[in-house]
């Protein structure tokens, strides 16, 4: 049986990462862009991790591209963004597809674990978030307009 935590990616610095890191911490995992409507959900997912990291929280922002063209910088760029407009300090990683036929396994898993509003599977787009408990187990499925800090009770519940 497929675990989260069989699952790696690459980092934007270009290291390979395993999600076995990750066992036993509740993640928040969202694919992001940088030139979206909902981009300024940063400020709220780095709060989100400075604020509960200490009790085992980790939120992993992946950025895709597949949504508007939303996401077209290079991975030096992201990073670059995202850490000069909202001081982001969690994990991020190099841009993937969450749809189609190039898209991560990660997100192929993510999606056949929890649908999306009426049983769709595909991402919708950006800034979809996926909470995975202690255990590995996927609790939740956000919608890009769900805000980071409408989060907290779902992420108490996985502290």
């Amino acid at each position: 049986m497929t675990s989260i935590y069989d699952f790696s990616a690459r980092t934007l610095q270009g290291k390979e990462v395993s999600l076995g890191e990750y066992r036993g911490k509740p993640m928040l995992i969202v694919n992001t862009a940088s030139k979206c409507g909902f981009t300024p959900q940063y400020e709220g997912l780095e709060k989100l991790w400075q604020e509960h990291q200490a009790k085992g929280l980790v939120v992993l922002g992946f950025p895709c591209n597949q949504f508007g063209a939303q996401e077209p910088g290079s991975a030096d760029e992201i990073e670059s963004f995202c850490q000069v407009n909202y001081g982001v300090s969690f994990p991020m990683f190099a841009k993937i597809d969450v749809n189609g036929k190039d898209e991560h396994p990660l997100y192929t898993f993510l999606k056949g674990e929890k649908a999306g509003i009426l049983g769709t599977k595909n991402i919708k787009w950006n800034f979809t978030k996926f909470l995975v408990d202690r255990t590995g187990k996927v609790a939740g499925r956000f919608a890009p307009t769900t805000k980071p800090a409408d989060l907290e009770s779902a992420i108490a519940k996985v502290l």
